[in-house]
């Protein structure tokens, strides 16, 4: 079942679970803004492909994340700074007039199969972290700590990890969209170990001009 939506399209992907802070300037989303908190205080993410994040006139992925308004700072001149977390997946089925701000009608997209073996669980933790100590070499991300453990369901940790994996957007946008919790930690698990491969060549100066 559709339904419509306000919509607050960004440069980057928010995954369920994961926090969303956001300075809000713009006019036509401090309007969403205030309509959210008039309602039950979710709008929808999606990720913008081509364009600016101010302005209007960007492309837009079909698939987002509902968020949450979790705390909202109103400043003296109308800026607003919003702590919102990731709720749900949906597809967007129509984009509505962007007056006076972004709008779509979506519909719910839960995963087919939510189950996942604990080997490609903690394949994926393990190159997750493999990545992140990598990369940490560079100087780009910390490593994670050996002593920090993933708490939660299946469900929970699959998205904590997507969250913790430092990727490109798109690449973000491939885990969002995969169907079901074993194809996501299975593709969450390629593409690390594919980054990994590039840091390393860095790091041992095959990636030198």
């Amino acid at each position: 079942m559709t339904y419509p939506l306000g919509m607050f399209p960004l440069s980057a992907v928010l995954f369920p679970g994961a926090g969303l802070p956001l300075h809000v300037f713009e006019e036509r989303y401090r309007a969403l803004m205030a309509r959210c908190l008039e309602a039950d205080g979710e709008f929808g993410v999606v990720l913008i492909t081509r364009g600016s994040e101010v302005g209007g006139g960007d492309e837009r992925v079909g698939v987002g994340t509902i968020a949450r308004i979790a705390n909202v700072a109103e400043l003296e001149d109308g800026r607003m700074l919003v702590v919102a977390t990731g709720v749900r997946r949906v597809r967007v089925e129509e984009w509505l007039h962007d007056d006076p701000y972004p709008r779509a009608l979506v519909e719910d997209l839960p995963d087919r199969n939510g189950t996942c073996t604990a080997d490609v669980l903690g394949a994926a933790e393990g190159s997750v972290r493999r990545l992140r100590s990598l990369l940490s070499e560079l100087g780009d991300v910390p490593a994670l700590p050996h002593s920090l453990r993933i708490s939660g369901d299946d469900d929970d940790v699959g998205w904590q990890l997507c969250d913790m994996a430092p990727l490109t957007s798109l690449d973000q946008q491939r885990l969002l969209i995969a169907d079901g919790l074993e194809e996501r930690m299975g593709l969450l698990a390629e593409l690390c170990e594919a980054m990994s491969g590039d840091v390393i060549g860095l790091l041992s100066g095959d990636g030198a001009d």
